[in-house]
Formats: C-alpha cells, sequence, structure tokens
C-alpha cells in the first residue's frame, strides 16, 4: 500500500541527505514503527508520501500510483494526523468531521457523523463541545474520525503519542488496532519505543536517512529494543 523505492531527498545547504536511498513498503493491515532521533529521516519520510516533499531520486507510490505524477489521487487515499492535529477551535467536533468529510467528497449525516467519533473513541458527550476545549487526545481521535470519514486506505502519523498521558496513549493504541483490522496500511513516525514495541507488527530504526535496522513483531518479541536503538545511534 505504501512503498519507497530507493528514496533520497537532500534539502540545500545540508551536509547530508535527510533520506539516503530508502527502500520501505507497508503493507495493508500492517503498521510499521519508524524509530530514530530527531533528524534521522522520518518525517521528511512522511512529507514524501504526502507529496509535501519532492524526491531528489527514487519513488514512492501510494497503493500502486507514483505520488509524482499522481499527486491528487494518491492524496486521496491518504490520511495524515501530525503530532498537533489542527481544527477549527470555534466548531464541535462534530461539524469539525462534518467539515473535512466534505472536503474530502463525503457527506454523511448527524448519526453517521457521530458513530464515526465514536468509532474513534471520542466520548458522545464531547461530540458537539467546541474544540478549544478539547484535550491533545481527544483532537487526536478527531482526527482518527476524519481519515475513517475519508475511507483512507493509509494512514500518516508523525509522533502520534507525544504528549499524551499514559491512557491516552492506550486508547489511542486500541483504535490503531482497529484501523488494521479494517486493513488500513498504518506509518508511523515516533520516539515512543514501548509503543512502537506493542503495536507494530515490524520496526524501523532509522539514522542518518537509512534504515539500519529491521525487526519483525517475533523479533522485538526477542530483542532489547531499548538498548539496539541506543547501539544503532551511536553508529
Amino acid at each position: 500500500m505504501l512503498a519507497a523505492e530507493t528514496l533520497s531527498k537532500r534539502f540545500p545547504g545540508a551536509a547530508a541527505p535527510a533520506v539516503d536511498r530508502l527502500n520501505l513498503k507497508v503493507a495493508p493491515g500492517e503498521l510499521f514503527a519508524l524509530l530514530g532521533p530527531n533528524g534521522a529521516g522520518k518525517t521528511t519520510t512522511i512529507n514524501c508520501f504526502l507529496g509535501f516533499v519532492p524526491a531528489d531520486s527514487g519513488r514512492v507510490t501510494v497503493d500502486g500510483l507514483d505520488v509524482a505524477s499522481e499527486p491528487l489521487e494518491t492524496k486521496r487515499r491518504l490520511a495524515y494526523i501530525p503530532e498537533q492535529v489542527n481544527l477549527y477551535d470555534f466548531l464541535s467536533g462534530l461539524e469539525n468531521l462534518d467539515y473535512f468529510s466534505q472536503l474530502a467528497g463525503h457527506r454523511y449525516s448527524k448519526p453517521e457523523l457521530r458513530r464515526l467519533l465514536t468509532e474513534a473513541g471520542l466520548q458522545p458527550e464531547a461530540h458537539e463541545r467546541r474544540v478549544r476545549g478539547y484535550s491533545k487526545g481527544m483532537r487526536q481521535k478527531v482526527g482518527i474520525a476524519i481519515a475513517l470519514a475519508k475511507r483512507a486506505k493509509a494512514l500518516l502519523l508523525d509522533e502520534p503519542t507525544s504528549g499524551l498521558d499514559p491512557s491516552a496513549s492506550h486508547e489511542f493504541s486500541q483504535v490503531l488496532h482497529r484501523l488494521r483490522a479494517q486493513n488500513v496500511a498504518i506509518l508511523m513516525a515516533t520516539h515512543d519505543l514501548f509503543r512502537a514495541r506493542e503495536d507494530a507488527n515490524r520496526v524501523g530504526i532509522m539514522r542518518q536517512g537509512r534504515l539500519v535496522h529491521i525487526l519483525s513483531a517475533a523479533e522485538l518479541r526477542q530483542t532489547d529494543l531499548e538498548k539496539l536503538y541506543l547501539e544503532a545511534m551511536a553508529g
């Protein structure tokens, strides 16, 4: 569903590439967690899939479609949740969902919008409250509901659990498991080693724009992920 083939990107004036000949695939129903320090290339990789950053070389595809040549069609198949989900504070969660759903070309009745918000884990009593009073976790749930409404085939997450308390992080994890069950491909950039171990089918460790380790779920159970991560960062 998501594929990068020898993807490289260097920003003007940078001493080294942000992404260096990256090969990566994420299948439907799979959650691939990208670990690495700031500057490792995680966010640049996600931005290449979104078409926000053009590749210097290599190829990025979504559902078999080339992002460079078919930017609109690939965006229709993607949903993106950044570290801080931007919503309209003066609208309710339900109104935000309705607005962004219509932007994506989908119209839903009020009961359908409520169902989507509930499926994303937002408490029913919060559906019609203004977003300005939402916690970060609640905003992310609206973001998940927007992804569900868009019927996205792939979900891109950039540090989604940063700043969440353990309870909110656990709830977010449960929503991701439900999306995987619906065959959504998920690429998640994170610093959260615990959530990566608990949630991902595979984990990739990035350093200086390269994937230096890829571990399956079975390998993760037998590996001291923190030790391996620290060793990779030390070179």
